[in-house]
Parts: C-alpha cells; structure tokens; sequence
C-alpha cells in the first residue's frame, strides 16, 4: 500500500518507537497525526517535522478522545494508517508476594485497561473510519499495526498483569484480520523485545546497554526504536503481511526473571 497523500494515527507518537515511526511515514508523503498524552514531547515532535506532521493530545481509554482525534487525521486525507504503541505503568510483584499478599485487582486491571483495552479502542474505532476509504488495489482501504512484547510470549516473575494484556493484543490480532478483511483492512502485531525507550528509564544509552543488552543473542545489544519503525512502515507497505505477530528481539526469549 502507497501511504503517500494519506494519512496516519500513531497512538504513543511521542515515545521511542511512536517517534520514530512517525518519522519513518512522514518520510515516504504520509501526514501524520501524533496521538498522545505527553504534550511537550509531541508539539516539539510536530514541530520538528513541520507540515507533515500534528499533534493531538489523545487518552485511548476514551472514546471521545480517540474519536476526536481520528477525525484530525481524517481531514488530512484518507486514514490508511494506524500504529498502536501503548505506554503506562505496569508494576513488578508476584500475584502472592513471600509477604503472603496479594496482587492488587485494581492494579491488574488498570494495567490491562492501558495496554488491552486501550488498543481495541482504538482499533475498532480506527476501522470504522477506514471503513469508509475508497479501496485502493486489491481492495485495500487500511492497516493497523498494534504493539505487544516478546512478555506475551514468555511473561516473568512479576509480570501477570503486563504479559496477560500483551498476550491478549496477541490473541487478538489474527481475529481481528478475520473480522476486518471483508473491509480490506488488515491487522498485524508487532512484538518488541528490549529495546533502547523510556520503558528502560532515560539514562546513558551506553549504560543501559550494558545492563540489559548482554541478554540479547544476536547483536549483542538493545534494538534501536527506528528498527521498530522501519518494520512497521514495511508491513505498510507489503499487502500480504496480515493477522499474524512478528518477534522484533534479536533472537531473546525472556527467563523467568
């Protein structure tokens, strides 16, 4: 699909792989819409990239929000676009700590609301609007790319809340190219491993290499959030990519902790 002349929702555009992806489309002739909470990164973001790209402060966790900025981006041309990449918290402890407490349900629940139910969100609502494109060749009218992690696959001690909300955006993402083909939207997951963001906080890149890049096999390194955004933009543009999760993570596969 050409993406030139259309235009793009990057939900999390402010963030390390959200960024770099909206760099990546507004590269190739896409007007990006940068959807996000933090302000001060996306108007500067927006700014950098001068008429190719807007800011929107979006919450994906409500409907009008999203909906609003869906329109903006709308009005810039046809959505063909959508890059999901939820940020929030997601707290480390045992479902029963050695203290013998439990883990919070409002604190699992919030985790999930963020990164599972914030996805379909915006995911239902973004093939609503797509729905109405005229079709392109073979009857493309639009992709969404949503963002899980390599913990949907092999979650670790302390993370039950972050691994079953990215196993669901896992599980979901082929049901979804199911539902959408008819419409000539299709659905495709990206599964990042441990990558250079503010997830892994904001100190010395050097550092963090150091601490966390050892894991991973082959580079030896953390991934670069613009090799995220290089594979987003080719499942944008290759046709046959569709309902399935692709593993970005230099062959890691997380232990148990």
């Amino acid at each position: 699909m050409d993406i030139k002349g259309g235009s793009a929702l990057i939900v999390g555009g402010a963030g390390g792989f959200g960024a770099a992806t909206t760099r990546r489309l507004a590269a190739v002739g896409a007007h990006v819409v940068i959807a996000d909470l933090a302000e001060e990164r996306g108007t500067a973001l927006a700014a950098e990239l001068g008429g190719s790209a807007q800011f929107v402060k979006t919450d994906i966790l409500d409907e009008a929000s999203v909906s609003a900025a869906l329109a903006v981006a709308s009005s810039n041309g046809p959505l063909r676009a959508v890059v999901i990449v939820n940020g929030g918290p997601a707290a480390g402890a045992r479902i029963v700590g050695r203290d013998g407490k439990r883990y919070p349900f409002a604190t699992f629940k919030r985790t999930v609301d963020i990164f599972l139910n914030g996805t379909f969100n915006v995911l239902s609502q973004a093939a609503e609007t797509m729905a109405a494109n005229e079709p392109m060749a073979d009857n493309q009218r639009g992709v969404i790319i949503t963002t899980a992690s390599i913990a949907g696959f092999e979650g670790q001690v302390g993370q039950s809340d972050y691994s079953a909300a990215k196993g669901g955006v896992i599980g979901l993402t082929l049901t979804a190219a199911r539902d959408l083909s008819p419409l000539g939207i299709r659905v495709m997951t990206i599964a990042p491993g441990t990558f250079l963001t503010l997830a892994y906080g904001d100190g010395d890149p050097a550092e963090l290499n150091a601490r966390w890049g050892a894991a991973v096999p082959n580079p030896r390194r953390m991934g670069d959030p613009d090799e995220y955004a290089a594979l987003a933009a080719h499942i944008v543009e290759n046709d046959y990519l569709n309902g399935t999760t692709i593993r970005i993570d230099g062959a890691q596969r997380f232990g148990m902790k």
